[in-house]
């Protein structure tokens, strides 16, 4: 049991206790960790840590060695290709984000590369933070948070307002993935009506029926919220537009905690200014930073997240928990989690 049955080499910001614990976890791993070669495990997971052309060369030496590759080497598609180019005996790289199927496509790997490694995310890990924030964000809209800003700002007690309530509220949570599945039960728990928009059914508790994509629109307009929890694709880029928004109860609430390709944020610029959509909370974005000359930035009824609410102090444990386990199935012949499709790359 305790022998070394599979290198891995820590590409990514994790600090020398989580580590430790896959160690643990699973000791048939010879784990290999250049804390002088990588980011500090406090920063961004997509943070780059400046090397010198020597370090450089010793880390992507390093990088060759591996059998398995905990993190994508500074997050780069490019980076990720030349790994697997170099490295015939390369045979798992474990994504650190969610959404990690997007750096695979970024590598434009062979379909003969693609068969030798397995890819894996971290997907499931954020769930909870996510949940949180899509509940921060519907609760925000049916509350009036920004009307409660402006008054208190302006030192101005209004007559008596009627903000909604969860409780009577119609949520439509589009993709039932974890983070999705997770955000409608507790939308649910909180007293919601919960509508699930998936491609096929699932088993998500507190949703009381699942729609297909197909019908976002009607859907809409009969919701007085929705979450988008999409991955990035081909399929899902720009599904919550023009079409579906025109479509929307007056007033909805717009909450991204998915990918921000699946909305089209100049359709939903509009619909924030003429009133189709009342309040949004964003926590992604088309484009990484969000441009300045944004709108969004601007508009009183938008709350911006700078990409950051899936992080958790606990976040690198789970991660952690998560590797090691994969790699126990790896190791022990069995089906392992959170593989990345590598036709639609989520």
């Amino acid at each position: 049991m305790g022998s070394v049955q599979l290198r891995v080499v820590v590409a990514g910001p994790f600090a020398p206790e989580d580590v430790a614990l896959i160690a643990e976890r699973e000791p048939r791993l010879e784990l290999v960790h250049e804390t002088s070669l990588l980011p500090d495990p406090r920063s961004d997971w997509m943070a780059r840590h400046e090397r010198s052309p020597e370090e450089q060369a010793r880390f992507e030496a390093l990088v060759d060695t591996a059998e398995a590759l905990l993190g994508v080497p500074d997050g780069s598609g490019r980076a990720l290709a030349r790994a697997v180019a170099a490295n015939p005996r390369l045979r798992w790289v474990h994504t650190i984000p969610a959404g990690g199927g997007q750096q695979v496509r970024a590598a434009g790997l062979s379909a003969v590369e693609l068969e030798r490694v397995v890819f894996t995310t971290s997907a499931g890990v954020h769930a909870g933070p996510l949940s949180e924030f899509a509940l921060l964000g519907v609760l925000a809209g049916l509350k009036q948070l920004p009307q409660l800003q402006a008054d208190q700002r302006a030192h101005h007690w209004p007559p008596r307002r009627r903000p909604g309530a969860l409780s009577d509220a119609t949520v439509a949570v589009v993709g039932l993935g974890a983070i999705g599945r997770m955000t409608a039960l507790r939308l649910a728990q909180l007293g919601a009506r919960v509508i699930g928009v998936h491609r096929r059914p699932v088993d998500a508790a507190g949703v009381a029926e699942i729609r297909p994509v197909e019908e976002l629109p009607a859907v809409l307009a009969e919701a007085d919220a929705v979450v988008l929890a999409l991955p990035g694709t081909e399929l899902t880029r720009g599904m919550l537009g023009r079409t579906a928004l025109d479509a929307a109860r007056p007033g909805l609430i717009v909450v991204n905690v998915g990918r921000g390709t699946t909305l089209d944020e100049e359709a939903l610029i509009e619909a924030l200014q003429d009133g189709r959509v009342g309040f949004a909370a964003l926590d992604v974005f088309a484009r990484e930073p969000l441009d300045p000359a944004s709108p969004l930035w601007d508009l009183p009824n938008v709350l911006i997240s700078p990409h950051s609410a899936t992080w958790s102090p606990h976040e690198p444990r789970r991660i952690a928990e998560l590797f090691a386990e994969n790699a126990r199935r790896l190791l022990d012949g069995e089906l392992m989690l959170n593989v990345v499709n590598t036709v639609e790359f989520y």
